[in-house]
C-alpha cells in the first residue's frame, strides 16, 4: 500500500494535486487554515491511493511525498 503525506504547513492550497489525482482522493480542506492562512490539501481515503506520485510531481511547493 502506498503512503502519501501532505505537509499542511507548506501547502498553499493551489489545487494542482486535486486536479491531477486519477482516483480523485485529494481535496482542499475548507475547515482548516494552515500557518500561512491557506486551506491545505487532504487525502480522503489513503487505502484507495495507488501511489502514482502525480500529486507530488505537480506540487510546486514540494509539500507532498509518496512512498510505495
Amino acid at each position: 500500500m502506498a503512503k502519501t503525506e501532505i505537509n499542511v504547513n507548506v501547502c498553499k492550497g493551489c489545487g494542482l494535486c486535486v486536479e491531477v489525482c486519477p482516483k480523485k482522493l485529494i481535496s482542499l480542506d475548507k475547515t482548516v487554515l494552515n500557518v500561512k492562512g491557506y486551506h491545505p490539501a487532504q487525502i480522503s481515503d489513503m487505502e484507495l491511493c495507488i501511489g502514482c506520485g502525480m500529486c507530488a510531481i505537480m506540487c510546486p511547493d514540494c509539500a507532498i511525498s509518496v512512498e510505495k
